[in-house]
């Protein structure tokens, strides 16, 4: 399959909207880490992102609230304002048996030390490996539109992640943008990479119509 490289916002909003499906479970509290970790480990690839209360005013900003791990039909949710150091998912993330799967994961696991430092272990960024397959958006929505031709919401992006309850809402937004990482990840696989010379070709062919934040080789 050859992907598009780009496409634009007024494309993806004409897309039918998919979301997460599967079983979201919300881990609040010390006791039910063990249990919601023993799952994951069981898995060969998860899909993982995080989520931070937004700060509307200068200077002010907030810990990691939420990490979400998925796999294609359970996400575990992860509120960290609710608990102590979960030490048993940071062990996780420090694990290099199992692939976690994320975009933009720099800022995640920026956010995510602040709690505790560690070493992250066989996380693979989505922006790092897109370009190989044609695709030259950084956006997990784009990029979503473009492998699946589905709009993922970002509408629950700029809500209170560290609320007394997620709502349901909260709760299927969170564990999509992580299951959806996991999705476009699995998919590429089974796509054939360009070569370097077809990549920059590629690039070349869509000066100046490409996005400033698309790294050039």
């Amino acid at each position: 399959m050859k992907f598009k490289p780009n496409i634009s916002k007024e494309d993806v909003n004409q897309l039918p909207v998919e979301a997460f499906e599967g079983e979201v479970i919300v881990v609040d509290d010390e006791s039910k880490v063990v249990a919601a970790v023993q799952y994951i480990r069981e898995q060969e690839i998860v899909g993982i992102d995080t989520e931070t209360r937004p700060s509307f005013t200068k200077g002010i900003r907030y810990k990691v609230a939420l990490v979400q791990i998925s796999t294609l039909d359970r996400c575990y949710l992860f509120r960290l304002n609710k608990m102590n150091y979960p030490k048993e998912m940071f062990d996780f993330l420090a694990d290099s048996s199992i692939k976690k799967i994320g975009l933009s994961l720099r800022d995640d696991l920026i956010g995510l030390s602040k709690y505790h430092r560690f070493h992250p272990r066989n996380f693979i960024d989505l922006q790092s490996i897109a370009q190989d397959y044609g695709i030259l958006e950084l956006s997990l929505q784009k990029m979503y539109a473009i492998v699946f031709g589905k709009k993922i919401s970002k509408s629950q992006r700029l809500t209170n992640w560290e609320c007394d309850e997620l709502t349901v809402p909260q709760q299927i937004y969170a564990a999509t943008d992580a299951w959806a990482c996991v999705r476009i990840y699995q998919q590429l696989q089974q796509e054939k990479k360009l070569t370097s010379k077809e990549i920059i070709q590629l690039k070349a062919s869509l000066i100046p119509f490409i996005s400033e934040d698309i790294p050039i080789l």
